[in-house]
């Protein structure tokens, strides 16, 4: 129970004192901002600490301004309050808070000298009340906070509290989804697809308003008290919400001012009070539908429910709302709670999230740790000229070693999406700790593969983002680069120039199904290429990447190529690549060991639910993107790459890392062993034994081919099956074979052994100054004798 007393307030200047309050109204006059308040048996000063209880009776008060120090003093509360107990002890001051002087000795009111004995003996007869002193004598200090607690015109408590980002709770779990659609009611709502369940921070709609996955809750037209009310399931302490509005096209709804108010039972609400006026607290809302917004308590309430009131909202539209709430669940020791399943890892890393000096500093503890496995190096700078660091992780780092694929991971290509990042930091954490205990999964990773993991490959976005933090930064701040570009719409669009040429009968003979030039356009100094795209083009060229993913975040599902629709006004359109069936595998694999991808009975995070297909889905049908890495990768160079999509959450809170690791944990590693899958071998010159680099292995049926690298081995990814396999290089005969790839780990060996072509040998011996061997000279004048008997029958 809480009652609120008039007060005065004393500044620190050596004029004198102002009053401020006056008449029993609680008000601010001159001088004054803040109440104090009884509460617990205690006197409490709740605003800036030079806030004094205004006395009963007319007193002088101690003149210590000469001195310019300053006095605090708590004084007996006026004798007409009905709501203090009769057997209340004397009033004591509030604490200090950390960092402050220390009160002084207390110190007894004694009477007015010169006063009557009536007056001596009323006196006598009040109760002794303690007063405490606080002595400050800084000159330079007390200036300083003078300034800071005096506003010439008060702020609402929310404004001051928004600007503070570290809300003491973390979020209970509306976006994450960890508050089930269960937890969550309201006082009415237009649809079902407008419904208590889709009031969750950063939900996105569908396509059409009025479906059954709209973008916020909104109440009846009629309904005049609307309110959304969240359960926490037990006991918890709310410090605070954050409020969006409607995720709409066509609409624009918002709040603009809401109350909150708590309750055990459903059946009592009390609600937060405005420190200065005690009325019932009136919370800033939103004035645009995407950008959150925060309000923390002005004190943490306990409670099992939270309830937001709109009170007012945007002119025309509706009370719609999106919510998250930061709360802390209390403890359960005489278990009337349903237990909740353990959140959290294991694995002692490091579970913070990690601005550009931080990620740095953690890659490179990392490779000192880890130094004979680990190599940290640069691919290029952001166009703010942060750099593009990767970890690479094999026995032996540094090169390229003959037969061994090469893999990758890439995240942060969209800033926002935090998750990603950190997961490649954890990965690498992980690898390197269990390289040393002798774990051997990680041992005959990191032995056969070689892995080049890039955590963040749009880092001037994550620095925004990372500014306005976890729950602040919302669905698309920090998206793009400095320049506004999004890196995933920034690669070479070789989709159109290919389905043109096969629209034309001109693949694969004529115009090439692999390896796709850059086009004339692309490669132009004025083109719209960021540098961060073109970084990671000269990063792929340098390294024959056989296998890779692309790490993002906001929904539960693996993409695959093709990401572009054929058909160009389709905005959704089923297009599959000639290597559908690997990228189908690939993506199950991931989707198949994520724990929240195959978590039963999990809603979907917005508008599709793609459980329906395993959390797997071909990029183009989902939605078209033209000019994505996926494509690029794989009409460009040998890499399969799929999207990985890790979690409703871009942007998960610290305290959510742990469980997102474990989530991902095994999908991140069994996703890596893929590039085992199929075929691989070398493609050896005959007569020198050396590895042929560029040689093209095609496979019979699968229109889309594959080239060696510089020291001739290759890696050709395959579903288990029986194929027919042909290496060919030019100024070489070509060579078929069997090839079988079985479900046993590893892959087929499936090496070729190429001659040399009589005019190449010829090439060859010409430029080095030798003489014609006869047999070649046989060899090439019946040649040529073929070739005049064949013009001569065309004739």
């Amino acid at each position: 129970m809480e009652t609120e007393i008039p007060w005065l307030c004393i500044p620190s200047s050596s004029s004198g004192y102002k009053r401020g309050g006056g008449g029993g109204t609680g008000q601010p006059e001159e001088g004054g901002v803040g109440s104090c308040r009884q509460q617990l048996g205690t006197w409490s000063c709740y605003s800036p600490p030079l806030i004094f209880p205004r006395p009963s009776l007319t007193r002088s008060l101690l003149d210590f301004t000469a001195q310019r120090f300053l006095l605090y003093w708590v004084e007996e509360a006026p004798a007409t309050s009905t709501s203090r107990p009769a057997t209340q002890t004397a009033p004591v001051p509030r604490t200090p808070r950390p960092g402050t002087p220390a009160f002084r000795a207390p110190h007894a009111y004694t009477p007015r000298p010169g006063g009557s004995k009536e007056e001596a003996k009323k006196e006598k007869a009040k109760p002794v009340l303690r007063v405490k002193l606080r002595v400050v004598k800084k000159k330079k200090v007390i200036v300083k906070k003078r300034k800071k607690l005096s506003p010439t015109h008060p702020s609402p408590v929310n404004k001051e509290i928004t600007q503070d980002p570290e809300p003491g709770c973390p979020p209970l779990g509306l976006e994450s989804l960890r508050v089930s659609d269960e937890q969550l009611q309201a006082s009415s709502s237009q649809s079902y697809g407008l419904g208590a369940h889709r009031g969750r921070l950063n939900i996105q709609s569908g396509l059409e308003d009025g479906d059954l996955f709209d973008g916020a809750w909104c109440p009846e037209t009629e309904d005049d008290r609307p309110w959304l009310q969240v359960d926490a399931g037990r006991t918890a302490q709310f410090t605070g919400v954050i409020t969006q509005g409607r995720n709409s096209i066509w609409r624009y709804d918002w709040v603009t001012s809401y109350k909150v108010q708590f309750s055990n039972d459903t059946l009592t609400w009390w609600g937060t009070k405005n420190r200065s006026s005690g009325l019932d607290e009136v919370f800033p809302g939103n004035s645009d539908p995407d950008t959150p917004v925060l309000a923390v308590f002005s004190q943490p309430q306990v409670a099992r429910y939270i309830r937001v009131l709109p009170q007012t909202w945007l002119d025309g539209g509706a009370a719609c709302l999106r919510l998250e709430v930061l709360a802390c669940l209390l403890p359960d020791p005489n278990g009337l709670f349903p237990r909740e399943p353990q959140l959290g890892s294991s694995d002692p890393l490091d579970f913070q999230h990690h601005n550009y000096k931080a990620m740095r500093k953690l890659m490179k503890e990392v490779n000192e740790q880890c130094p004979n496995i680990t190599r940290v190096y640069s691919i290029g700078k952001s166009h703010q000229g942060l750099k593009l660091y990767v970890m690479e992780m094999s026995d032996q780092p540094g090169e390229h070693e003959l037969g061994e694929p090469e893999v990758r991971y890439v995240a942060g290509m969209h800033g926002n999406e935090a998750l990603g990042r950190e997961l490649l930091l954890l990965l690498m954490q992980y690898l390197c700790l269990e390289f040393l205990r002798g774990n051997p999964r990680v041992t005959r990773l990191l032995t056969e593969t070689r892995i080049h993991l890039l955590p963040s490959m749009n880092p001037d976005g994550y620095e925004i983002a990372y500014q306005r933090g976890s729950e602040l930064v919302g669905w698309a701040e920090g998206r793009w680069t400095r320049q506004f570009i999004d890196l995933n719409h920034n690669f070479a669009d070789l989709n159109t120039p290919l389905w043109e040429a096969e629209d034309d009968g001109l693949v694969p003979h004529t115009f090439p199904n692999h390896h796709l030039p850059l086009p004339a356009y692309y490669t132009m100094p004025n083109a719209t290429v960021a540098p961060e795209t073109r970084a990671v083009i000269d990063w792929m060229q340098r390294i024959p990447f056989v296998l890779s993913a692309n790490l993002h975040g906001g929904e539960l599902v693996v993409s695959y190529p093709f990401d572009m629709t054929r058909t160009p006004w389709e905005a959704r359109e089923l297009t599959p690549t000639p290597d559908d069936p690997v990228f189908r595998w690939l993506s199950t694999v991931y989707a198949g060991t994520s724990r929240a991808m195959h978590e039963p009975g999990r809603r979907p995070c917005h508008s599709e639910d793609f459980s329906h297909h395993g959390h797997i889905i071909n990029g183009a049908q989902w939605h078209s993107v033209a000019g994505s890495m996926n494509d690029f990768s794989y009409l460009h160079t040998n890499c399969f790459e799929v999207t990985v999509e890790l979690s409703c959450d871009k942007f998960p809170h610290e305290s959510e890392l742990p469980q997102e690791w474990e989530n991902n944990k095994d999908a991140l590693i069994t996703y890596l062993e893929q590039v085992r899958m199929g075929i691989s071998g070398l493609v050896l010159d005959k007569d020198t034994e050396q590895g042929i680099p560029d040689a093209v292995i095609s496979v019979d049926g699968i229109n889309h081919d594959i080239t060696t690298a510089p020291g001739g081995d290759y890696w050709r990814m395959l579903t288990p099956g029986d194929y027919m396999v042909t290496a060919s290089a030019e100024g070489y005969h070509s060579a078929t074979k069997p090839c079988r790839v079985s479900f046993e780990e590893g892959p087929t060996p499936c090496h070729f052994r190429l001659s040399k072509t009589p005019k190449q040998r010829l090439r060859e011996l010409l430029a080095a100054g030798a003489k014609v061997p006869p047999d070649l000279r046989r060899r090439l004048d019946r040649l040529r004798g073929r070739r005049v008997r064949a013009r001569g029958a065309g004739r």
